[in-house]
């Protein structure tokens, strides 16, 4: 039953990282329908609300399900809460009525919901047996899948209209809700209270070394989905379709090797892949940064991918490691409120240093923060890992 509890769990992760990439190709057509000027401004503002959802609720939703012992029950509540904001934006436009501060509230009470979902599926492979580095990869084959997949069949979608997304968004989550409903939960029965949950993960500094990494990891992609796009186009006057192409060229290697690389780690251990595999992530992405043709460009986006598959895993299974099993919803969501600050900061300092400092600065602020990281904690991460069961 494991296997299918495990492919059930990461179609929820993937199902939410592909609707929220859905809306971003064509975000400026999706705020002009919800009453914007379709400026960089207005869609920076419709695209961060919804991870500031994220950073402000993925914690209660882990703090939440641990307090009560269940976690499908809230996967599902988010599910159906998205499902109904998605809808809820497409009413806006149909109807006329509100305006594009109604949509930004609309917005963040979906990715208010829609975070539980994710970020509890995640837990709930947490709570699996059978490897936690394989499980660990089966969530971030997902959620590199998503990724990958949700810009490109957003903008197809976009040709049929800028109401599309939202309705395939909205379709997706509902089939989420019904599909889980069969889905045995594991949860650790926990009995102490929601202040008791957070304090808990507070009093486990130690938590921050996989929360350091993933905040850098999300960092670096959130910059190659939006700097990368335009330093593509800029160094080498490619096309979308061949940038599209080189973006791949990250994305596959990142979202097919995760589980492989999820089960080494389980057999190796934590340190070689978290530690060598970062500083090797870091240096790549200066790589790319330098890489005088497209070919060597891409070669560098594929060794990105391939060494940022080694991290992840084995990153979201030292969580598991480290977090008491009554608190490994709040020790996921916390990971995750870091993770999507690194996705924002990734987009929106990116940008900024792009713009303001050029590319070269760019890439080396985004390169060196993976290499500092991986310097820093590595004493830390030597003390941790080693002595705790990586099964």
């Amino acid at each position: 039953m494991t296997r299918a509890e495990r492919i059930g769990l990461s179609a929820v992760v993937f199902v939410v990282l592909f609707t929220q990439l859905l809306a971003y190709p064509g975000v400026d057509r999706l705020v002009a329908a919800l009453g914007a000027s379709p400026t960089v401004d207005a869609a920076t503002a419709f695209l961060a609300v919804q991870l500031l959802a994220f950073v402000l609720c993925s914690t209660v939703w882990g703090a939440l399900s641990d307090r009560f012992g269940r976690r499908l029950p809230f996967v599902r509540a988010g599910a159906l809460g998205g499902t109904a904001a998605y809808l809820a934006l497409a009413a806006l436009v149909v109807s006329g009525a509100g305006g594009f501060g109604a949509a930004l509230a609309l917005r963040f009470l979906e990715g208010a919901f829609t975070i539980g979902a994710f970020s509890l599926s995640i837990t709930m492979l947490m709570d699996l047996e059978g490897g936690r580095g394989r499980n660990m990869g089966a969530a971030g084959i997902a959620i590199g899948s998503g990724a990958a997949l949700g810009a490109p069949i957003g903008g197809q979608l976009y040709e049929i209209g800028p109401l599309a997304p939202l309705f395939a968004s909205a379709a997706l989550l509902g089939g989420v809700f019904v599909l889980t409903r069969s889905l045995p939960d594991r949860a650790p029965r926990s009995g102490g209270s929601l202040a008791d949950s957070i304090a808990r993960l507070r009093g486990a500094p130690e938590l921050a070394v996989p929360f350091a990494f993933g905040f850098a990891d999300r960092f670096v992609a959130g910059f190659f989905g939006l700097v990368g796009t335009f330093y593509f186009r800029d160094a080498f006057g490619l096309d979308p379709g061949a940038i599209g192409l080189l973006l791949a060229c990250f994305f596959v290697p990142f979202a097919l090797l995760q589980y492989p690389f999820g089960g080494l780690s389980d057999r190796i251990g934590r340190v070689v892949p978290v530690a060598a595999g970062s500083a090797g992530f870091g240096a790549a992405v200066l790589g790319v940064g330098a890489a005088p043709t497209v070919p060597t460009a891409a070669a560098g986006m594929a060794t990105v991918g391939v060494l940022g598959a080694l991290v992840a895993p084995a990153t979201m299974a030292l969580v598991t490691d480290i977090a008491d099993p009554a608190d490994r919803g709040a020790a996921m969501g916390g990971f995750n409120v870091f993770g999507s600050l690194g996705f924002l900061g990734g987009i929106v300092g990116g940008g900024w240093l792009a713009t303001d400092y050029g590319y070269p600065v760019a890439f080396a602020v985004t390169g060196g923060l993976e290499l500092l990281v991986a310097a820093v904690t590595l004493p830390a991460l030597v003390r941790i890992a080693p002595g705790r069961s990586l099964l």
